[in-house]
């Protein structure tokens, strides 16, 4: 394409960024929290990528395109919805080129800028999925550790709801954590587990086998009256588990496999 068609637009781009503006604004910008001269600063930073990005190297392009789909996904900015915006620009460039230029200009414009808005596309799909990975390897380093209470005992409080992403988390994590500290009683507490069905129930005691496999004791705890009926009603048969009604009788027991167990100080 002929260079004149970039010079055409370059010479013109304060104009096609105030016109641009009544365009863009409702889609992307009207319920962003953003400072107006921040918003001016994206707007600007799209331009100058359709200008001059369309003619540089592959590698600088894809440089450019990662850092401004980062800006979109950190602004919290709908990338539909600029996208949207980015077509709303494409149509009133093509009304101008239309006085000037070939259709044959014009359509490979419109070639390089479709292909552009399409890398921009696929470079925020992947800063999103980086960041859903990120924070899903975050959940998994913070979700249902295992904490060491006192030497030989560790406690795993569980805390919602327990699916099957989770479930492998916890018997990862209980199993890393059991190594860690070298751990001789595990008590895995369910009082904050709202509701226990026969899928919960199931993930529960895959892991309450996974600790007794190791050779390490295991005692649920948090068993409460309401989450009792409910496993009787189901039929899951929990007799042969070590079960304490609270996370206190729990440590108690556990003191008291490892032949420990606590006394009042004397008072002076």
């Amino acid at each position: 394409m002929s260079s004149s068609v970039i010079d055409f637009i370059h010479q013109r781009k304060d104009h096609y960024i105030i016109r641009w503006k009544e365009d863009i604004d409702p889609l992307v910008f009207n319920d962003a929290s953003l400072s107006e001269g921040l918003a001016d600063e994206l707007r600007i930073e799209i331009i100058d990528i359709v200008l001059n990005d369309l003619y540089t190297e592959e590698k600088g392009q894809g440089e450019r395109l990662r850092r401004f789909a980062d800006r979109l996904i950190h602004y919290g900015l709908p990338l539909g919805n600029f996208i949207r915006g980015l077509h709303s620009l494409r149509r009133m460039l093509r009304n101008d080129l239309a006085e000037e230029y070939t259709e044959e200009c014009i359509l490979e414009f419109e070639a390089q800028l479709d292909g552009l808005i399409s890398k921009l596309a696929d470079e925020s799909a992947k800063m999103r999925e980086k960041i859903i990975d990120t924070q899903n390897h975050a959940l998994k380093e913070l979700s249902v550790p295992l904490i060491p209470v006192f030497d030989d005992i560790s406690v795993m409080s569980l805390i919602g709801t327990v699916d099957t992403k989770r479930a492998k988390y916890i018997m990862e994590n209980v199993l890393e954590g059991i190594v860690d500290h070298r751990a001789q009683v595990v008590l895995i507490d369910i009082t904050g587990v709202p509701v226990v069905d026969t899928m919960v129930a199931h993930h529960i005691i895959k892991v309450y086998e996974a600790v007794r496999l190791v050779g390490v004791h295991c005692i649920l705890v948090g068993i409460r009256p309401e989450i009792a009926q409910t496993i009787v009603t189901l039929g899951i048969d929990l007799r042969n588990f070590s079960t304490k009604s609270t996370l206190q009788k729990g440590v108690e027991a556990a003191l008291e496999i490892t032949n420990r167990e606590i006394k009042e100080a004397p008072t002076k």
